[in-house]
């Protein structure tokens, strides 16, 4: 017989292993019990093969149980509520546990990659009846408890057993798709308790409420195939790579003035970004969260699509859609940090179990969020599974991660006395080091997925191999560039003779890396101005700097990024409150400068000397970098081999050269294929029409003399004829 002590502790919900109590359980050859707990039942009886047998009520709180003859069979609880209603429901308690110990000795080991398949809640079947089962890992936890809808968010009715290595988990027979559920959670340590959501689930409520939801899918049937498979045949870093950056929730509105659905995206923002010949879209994290305004960059749900803009087949469709389109997509990934709402995974289980427990290496201050325990191996588990989800189950060509400094520094914005060594005295920390090295292993596995790392300090080696001892990134964001250039373009032209450094300083180190040029939503918001903001000058002079300030970036070695926003010359601050000034398209500057991003996208990805030899100086020569006075800069991009090349000529200064000589790598004629101050841009339309001929007059060390007429504040890109093209690039002296 049950000990009063054991049935007061499932009834109060602190009872461990409810296994050991509940659930049949069997005595002599031909003798068994089964206890059930139903906190709201009225009467309770077992129904075997038709036959029913009472269940006795040993506690008022609703402790039943039944001594049976005969051996121990499948049997159903028939219960009467008090309100008078009559059902019958099957025993949890009656199924053993289901997780396989090698999936727990994997997870435990921090080799578990795929935790989304077995953690969470899943819809299975289990001896012919279906329901959910849930597992969610709480080391510290008395017991846990699973609280929905279905047990009208009763703390005690549904206690979970324990599994090795502090995993609880329970199939409750009969739930379906749908089911609203969080975990109550009671510590071992000073008394905690608290309501959870699901660190595993696969999909949530819409904010600001939080609780999980179990997600079944019908079974998305996915299209893009032959996206997949042109993919991973291909070279990210030898291909054009034109990314523009979104932020859903802001975009654009639709009716009611609400954001647009995971559908509707894929339907007005891919053809938005494929008209204007963008490679891939980035999206700013799209995964669950509570509070807007962090955009996205204080996750709550790892593994789940946030459901602001619909559900997690809403969400693929989108991704599938960009895929038919042509249109690559990369997700923000943020491993660095994470918030401390109640709710999420702070202090899980009543202790520091995400997150660090030493708070000088747990807590991020400036962020007033939480750092996780890199070290740990449950913790690689889970944030390695949801890279690999998005990769593998959503189809994302490319994961960003943002903050990575942060994660590499044990004194990133700390004082002195605020952070602690590691094992060699040293600053780094050598296990989010180790973390981001088997992330970058695991995402490469994945065929033709790639790694950017959001990396603002020069620490060495982020896009270098792993196997060479570096972090493995594909790319790594050029924030040093970016700086440079708004130093520059800040000042007035008179004065940018000054502060020319600013725009060459960048080819000293831009290939030492593989870098990505972005100009984020990082910069054109809490008080840094829009990027037309940032320039000096009366209206046309904002847009043609901004222009120049596109024509050089497209030109400069490395991938392109771009916010929303930007590409339509929006003079507000971008704001997650309110949608982009598309209103702004009627007026022509704005409409000029749209053009120009169309086309500028179009040259990086028709012209090989644009992408194929971004991260060498194999694919770069200066023609003249010194040319200060005037605030001209010239340069070749060479494709690999140096089979085709293009020449950049950018003048910052609103004054027009004419009769500007410049050295040319080979002779013959020449076509001006772009020029930011075309009147079709905004510009004047100061423009070199028909060819351009070549003197055989020496000049910047090469062979050749343009004479050329530069634009106000402009950039032009010349293409030599292909009457040309028999002649050997290599051959032509270049200095670098």
């Amino acid at each position: 017989m049950m000990l009063p002590g054991e049935i007061h502790a499932i009834v109060n919900g602190y009872h461990g292993d409810p296994l050991k109590v509940l659930g049949p359980h069997q005595f002599k050859a031909d003798e068994w019990e089964v206890r059930v707990f139903l906190p709201h039942a009225q009467t309770a009886s077992v129904v075997i093969v038709g036959k029913t047998f009472p269940l006795t009520r040993e506690d008022p709180a609703g402790f039943f149980c039944a001594i049976l003859k005969g051996t121990i069979q499948a049997y159903r609880i028939r219960l009467l509520t008090w309100q008078g209603t009559e059902f019958e429901i099957e025993d949890p308690y009656r199924f053993h546990t289901l997780l396989s110990s090698y999936d727990l000795h994997l997870y435990l080991e921090g080799t578990n990659y795929e935790v989304f398949r077995t953690f969470g809640a899943h819809i299975v079947h289990i001896e012919g009846i279906r329901g959910v089962r849930f597992s969610v890992w709480a080391p510290n936890a008395e017991s846990v408890q699973v609280c929905g809808v279905f047990n009208h968010w009763d703390k005690n009715s549904h206690p979970m057993c324990p599994r090795e290595g502090g995993v609880w988990e329970l199939f409750v027979p009969g739930l379906k798709g749908g089911e609203v559920y969080k975990y109550f959670v009671r510590s071992r340590l000073n008394l905690y308790q608290q309501m959870k959501s699901d660190p595993f689930a696969s999909f949530a409520e819409v904010a600001p409420r939080n609780a999980s939801i179990v997600w079944e899918s019908p079974g998305y049937e996915w299209q893009d195939q032959a996206w997949l498979d042109r993919r991973a045949k291909g070279d990210i870093l030898k291909e054009p790579l034109s990314i523009y950056e979104v932020h859903l929730e802001s975009w654009v509105h639709g009716a009611h003035n609400k954001p647009l659905s995971y559908r509707e995206l894929a339907d007005r923002l891919v053809a938005y970004v494929k008209d204007l010949g963008y490679t891939h879209i980035e999206l700013m994290p799209t995964m669950e969260h509570p509070f807007s305004g962090s955009w996205g960059y204080q996750v709550t749900g790892y593994f789940a699509p946030t459901s602001r803009f619909g559900n997690p087949d809403d969400f693929k469709f989108f991704i599938d859609s960009c895929h038919q389109a042509g249109i690559g997509v990369i997700l923000d990934w943020v491993p660095a940090h994470f918030p401390k709402d109640a709710h999420g995974l702070a202090l899980f289980d009543g202790t520091r179990l995400y997150e660090h427990e030493d708070p000088r290496q747990g807590e991020q201050l400036d962020w007033g969020t939480l750092i996780f325990n890199f070290g740990r191996n449950e913790i690689k588990s889970f944030l390695l599974s949801s890279a690999m989800l998005w990769l593998k189950e959503f189809h994302i060509d490319g994961l960003r991660v943002d903050a990575v400094a942060s994660m590499l520094y044990l004194d990133y914005s700390r004082e002195s006395k605020e952070w602690v060594r590691n094992k060699h005295g040293g600053r780094e920390n050598l296990e989010a080091i180790a973390f981001l090295q088997r992330f970058n292993e695991l995402c490469h596995s994945v065929a033709g997925a790639f790694t950017a790392a959001e990396e603002s300090t020069d620490f060495p080696g982020v896009t270098r191999p792993v196997f060479l001892g570096g972090l493995g990134f594909t790319l790594k964001w050029n924030m040093g560039w970016m700086h440079d250039m708004f130093r520059y373009f800040k000042f007035d032209p008179f004065f940018r003779r000054y502060h020319h450094q600013n725009i060459t300083f960048s080819l000293f180190y831009s290939f030492n890396e593989n870098y990505l040029l972005p100009i984020s939503h990082d910069e054109v918001v809490h008080g840094k101005s829009s990027l037309i903001g940032k320039m000096p000058g009366d209206e046309w002079q904002r847009f043609a700097n901004v222009r120049a300030f596109l024509g050089y970036m497209y030109g400069h070695p490395g991938k392109k990024l771009l916010f929303m926003g930007q590409e339509i010359g929006q003079y507000e601050e971008w704001s997650e409150l309110r949608p982009l000034r598309w209103e702004l398209l009627q007026f022509g500057l704005h409409k000029g400068l749209q053009n120009l991003v169309r086309d500028l996208n179009r040259l990086l990805s028709s012209e090989a000397p644009m992408y194929e030899v971004d991260s060498s100086f194999e694919g770069f020569s200066w023609i003249d970098f010194n040319d200060t006075e005037n605030s001209i800069i010239a340069f070749i991009r060479y494709s690999t081999a140096k089979k085709e090349l293009l020449v950049f000529v950018c003048n910052f200064t609103p004054v027009v050269r004419y009769n500007y000589h410049l050295g040319a790598p080979i002779g013959g004629q020449w076509t001006e294929i772009l020029n930011t101050d075309s009147s079709v841009y905004g510009g004047s339309g100061i423009v070199n029409t028909g060819i351009i001929h070549t003197e055989p007059i020496a000049s910047h060390f090469l062979p050749q003399r343009f004479s050329l007429t530069l634009p106000p504040l402009g950039v032009v890109v010349l293409k030599p004829d292909s009457a040309d093209t028999s002649q050997k690039f290599d051959e032509a002296p270049l200095r670098r």
